[in-house]
């Protein structure tokens, strides 16, 4: 698959020490995290911090969240009160190494199922930029629930 270029908006830069026991944050301090590796993969899991799964998952959410409200409104739909919720699971993947998985769920309670799924269909396929980087890469599920 060809790469394509983009027209960079924005760019947001993060600089990380000490990997997954360490701390990430981005040059504008709009994000400051201490990150420790979960006891479930061993680590020391120590409180008031997370891992870069839980940053994937929040960055996801609220992409897909406003990528949604952009396809609605040029469908002149009202999402108003959508929520996206992201569960994003890391393991060891078949081929070696480590791999994540996504579920991806979003409640509409303005439009009929059919119609909140139509949009987040189309959310998923043409528009949303997490959606693009992870296609065809990550096991991803996807579920809509309308009013």
């Amino acid at each position: 698959m060809a790469a394509h270029t983009i027209k960079p908006l924005v760019t947001a830069v993060a600089i990380s020490t000490g990997g997954r026991n360490g701390h990430t944050e981005t040059t504008d301090h709009s994000v400051s995290v201490n990150l420790s590796v979960r006891k479930e993969m061993g680590g020391p899991g120590l409180p008031n911090t997370t891992t870069p799964e839980h940053l994937f998952a929040a960055g996801y959410a609220a992409c897909f969240g406003g990528a949604l409200e952009f396809v609605a409104s040029q469908h002149k739909k009202n999402v108003a009160g959508a929520v996206v919720t992201c569960e994003t699971a890391v393991g060891p993947r078949e081929g070696g190494g480590f791999g994540i998985a996504v579920k991806i769920r979003v409640k509409v309670p303005t439009l009929p199922t059919a119609e909140a799924r139509a949009l987040v269909q189309e959310t998923h396929e043409k528009i949303c930029p997490y959606s693009h980087a992870t296609r065809g890469n990550i096991d991803l599920a996807l579920e809509t629930e309308g009013a």
